[in-house]
């Protein structure tokens, strides 16, 4: 497995950090952060770290050779997208697709049993994204292996994400200055997002799992919803943790990350959250999906196609199962239905906001359970399931705890779109330059010294858990 959260925060993460700092050459700096990236994943997978590392190699070449042909540019870039997907779908899907041949089929095939490389989906999609924006011409080809390298290998964001593109940081690989107040805002960022995964995704997920793992008997109206909201704010405090830790570690090693969530939770529309969901492969699909199959340029039909189609792919992107397709499907549906029924606009925002909520809320429902029976049991339960017997009381009063009941409370606050608000309120306290400098400073300090109480937090609760993943790793 990768480094256990104590080890990275009291061992890999300062030793690294402290050899960058005092070494003066960009090229040893990047050399440092090359050697920690390959540790980081070989400790996890010491063989797939070659499998990565040939996908490294194998980009770079297919980007040379894009750059230098004359002709063919469109047949070179076939080949690396078809060993792109190729290799990803080898690792990630042939057990799926051979279990389902053998459903509809007498044909009886052995299931290949390959482990799943770690990050092996973002990994691969950011090495796409270079290949094709060399094909494009959106970007230069780099020449220099270890450029192309550190960005496909970067630990931080290495893993799950966010998915960067080689366009967005290329000049930070080359040249970049670290500097003492973008490091102090690295490494609050980091240690915000290690407090949303520890204390609050860790915390609600364990009721999430109890439940999803509970048997079925045990679960009636107040169970399931029980479970639904939980697992919904687990996945966002999961995912959007790992996201702000790697933001902030890139800001302490020099390196600008694009946002990856901005409240998605206070969305009016389905449309409008996959703006605010998983950004950087919403982007991706657009992108190098969307708009190559022709996106809203062909009518109406082949716009509905096309983003079935992307939406597809998104529920396959994040695994082998038909659970994850459906979740995908699902939301393509509604984000159909939204642009197509004339009324939806006029139903006002707060309702809309609900609705947005609770196709969102049904099909994390979908997403978490094991199988889709589970998945539309559970969601059966969540509007007929009226038992009230001794058993199912008992166990949903087991799973409200207090610590679970406060933490829930703040992770809902949390999840809201507040941040216009304090920033106007922190707006309206300026009064001059001179003022406004002492209030940043003193908020500055402020934060600093909750960073180190949630930082000393953390700790003191991993010291006493065993190794709990991002879910996002398993993508």
């Amino acid at each position: 497995m990768i480094f256990s959260s104590l080890e990275f925060l009291c061992v890999f993460l300062p030793v690294v950090f402290i050899l960058y700092c005092i070494i003066p050459n960009r090229r040893a700096k990047n050399a440092i952060l090359i050697v920690a990236s390959l540790l980081f994943y070989a400790y996890g997978e010491p063989v797939y770290v070659f499998l990565m590392l040939g996908s490294v190699v194998v980009n770079y070449l297919i980007a040379r050779g894009i750059d230098a042909a004359k002709d063919h540019k469109k047949a070179i870039l076939a080949v690396g997208v078809a060993a792109n997907l190729g290799a990803l779908g080898v690792f990630k899907y042939a057990g799926f697709l051979v279990e389902n041949i053998n459903r509809l089929t007498p044909a009886n095939l052995p299931v290949p049993d390959l482990a799943l490389p770690i990050g092996i989906s973002f990994f691969t999609f950011q090495a796409l994204s270079y290949v094709i924006d060399v094909y494009r011409g959106e970007v230069k080809v780099q020449k220099n292996l270890a450029h192309v390298l550190l960005y496909i290998s970067f630990f931080p964001q290495l893993i799950a994400g966010p998915i960067v593109k080689y366009k967005d940081i290329y000049e930070a690989i080359e040249n970049r200055k670290q500097e003492a107040s973008q490091v102090a805002d690295g490494f609050r960022r980091f240690i915000f997002g290690l407090g949303k995964k520890v204390l609050i995704a860790n915390t609600v997920g364990e009721v999430a799992d109890a439940i999803f793992t509970a048997d079925q008997g045990s679960i009636n109206i107040a169970v399931a919803w029980i479970a639904a909201l939980a697992y919904m704010l687990q996945i966002y405090y999961d995912f959007s943790g790992y996201s702000d830790m790697a933001i902030g570690l890139g800001k302490m090693f020099g390196f600008q990350f694009k946002e990856n969530f901005l409240y998605p939770y206070g969305s009016s529309s389905i449309k409008e959250f996959w703006r605010r969901w998983h950004i950087s492969l919403s982007t991706w699909f657009k992108e190098y999906l969307y708009i190559p199959l022709g996106g809203n340029r062909k009518g109406k039909l082949r716009t509905c196609v096309n983003k079935i189609i992307v939406f597809f792919f998104t529920g396959l992107w994040h695994g082998a199962s038909w659970t994850f397709i459906i979740w995908g499907l699902w939301h393509g549906l509604f984000l159909l239905l939204e642009e197509y029924l004339a009324f939806f606009k006029k139903i006002p925002k707060f309702i809309r906001r609900i609705y947005t909520l609770l196709v969102v809320c049904l099909g994390f429902v979908v997403f978490r359970a094991d199988t889709l029976s589970q998945g539309m049991y559970m969601i059966r339960q969540m509007f007929t399931g009226m038992h009230f017997d001794a058993a199912c009381v008992s166990f949903a009063w087991q799973q409200l705890t207090p610590w679970f009941i406060f933490i829930f409370i703040v992770a809902v606050i949390g999840a809201a779109p507040i941040r216009p608000l304090t920033d106007r309120i922190r707006a309206s306290l300026s009064v001059s330059a001179a003022e406004t400098s002492g209030k940043q400073k003193l908020l500055q300090g402020c934060l600093g010294a909750a960073s180190i109480l949630v930082l000393c937090w953390c700790m003191i609760r991993l010291s006493g858990n065993t190794y709990n993943p991002f879910i996002y790793f398993r993508f």
